[in-house]
């Protein structure tokens, strides 16, 4: 049986997320994420202003008036939640961790999904798959994806995004949204030229992803809808001045000490982590991916609607 806090919890975020998708959000995911093709639906009488690409020149020959053909478009998809649940997840300084936003942003784009009639799948990982749901429909599934995402107890602690994407290749044949939701910290590149370095604690530093990470985003993002959700925390971006602090990384057990009071290092550090967002969202457009940043200390209603937005008008511009 579930605990009551948990069902609780799970509560609490279907209540907050279903009003946004009920009010917004779920007829902009319809918009941007369309079908596979257009299926015949039947002949109907020409209506001025109808493509006369669409005359169905049989029937207008039989019946010497013109028809149309209809279609209706192959609606039903397929969404895959990749979601980190590595040891950074648990990180957060204001009212939410990172996890816990995770599993809001899973939630809304789950709902939206089975209010489209598609299917939603889950991907949990670290630095190795950790569980697999497959593709269903319906509230109580969707409920719970929620309850894992939030409330899953991952074997280990590290982060291995190649890996989860390779799977994704593995169980999902067909053309899907694929929304991989992560702080984006940490690759077996990224953490063995960390330790080459002084005072680079995890936690707290946001690293633009790996080159190796690279190939493999690209070649998802060609078989899928590959869009990425980094949920970052404000002292992840800039330090706070509280003096001397000492740092736990929570995906390698390394303990360090910083000055936090020392205004050049807060400098430092803030340029540092602009340079590595900076680097994020090139490496995402070079690889032709969507990608939003949404923070723990902010609303993400509007961030969202603004991504949908701007993802409907360019695919209405293509």
């Amino acid at each position: 049986m579930i605990p009551r806090e948990i069902l609780k919890k799970i509560r609490q975020i279907e209540i907050r997320t279903n009003r946004l998708v009920s009010e917004t959000l779920a007829g902009q995911y319809h918009s941007v994420f369309k079908g596979q093709g257009m299926n015949f639906d039947e002949v109907r009488e020409y209506q001025p202003g109808d493509d006369v690409r669409a005359i169905d020149w049989n029937v207008t020959a039989r019946m010497n008036h013109p028809f149309v053909k209809k279609f209706v478009e192959e609606r039903e998809l397929t969404l895959m939640l990749v979601v980190d649940v590595s040891g950074s997840g648990l990180f957060g300084s204001h009212a939410q961790s990172k996890r816990e936003l995770a599993a809001e942003i899973a939630s809304v784009l789950a709902f939206s999904a089975i209010r489209n009639n598609d299917k939603v799948g889950l991907i949990l990982f670290t630095d190795e798959v950790e569980k697999f749901i497959p593709p269903r429909k319906g509230r109580r599934h969707v409920l719970r994806v929620i309850r894992e995402v939030l409330f899953f107890e991952p074997r280990h602690r590290g982060t291995d995004l190649n890996g989860a994407l390779e799977f994704l290749l593995r169980v999902t044949p067909h053309r899907s949204i694929a929304v991989v939701i992560s702080d984006f910290i940490g690759s077996p590149a990224v953490a063995a030229a960390k330790s080459r370095r002084k005072l680079r604690p995890q936690m707290m530093l946001l690293e633009s992803l790996a080159q190796a990470s690279f190939t493999m985003l690209r070649q998802v993002n060609r078989r899928h809808d590959l869009v990425a959700v980094q949920i970052a925390d404000r002292y992840e971006l800039e330090l706070p001045a509280l003096g001397r602090l000492v740092l736990n990384d929570a995906e390698t057990g390394e303990v360090v000490e910083i000055n936090t009071g020392d205004e050049r290092k807060r400098a430092a550090f803030a340029e540092r982590q602009t340079r590595a967002q900076a680097d994020l969202a090139r490496l995402f457009r070079s690889a032709g991916i969507d990608a939003i940043r949404l923070r723990t200390d902010q609303s993400y209603a509007a961030e969202l609607g603004r991504f949908f937005e701007t993802r409907e008008k360019r695919r209405l511009r293509g």
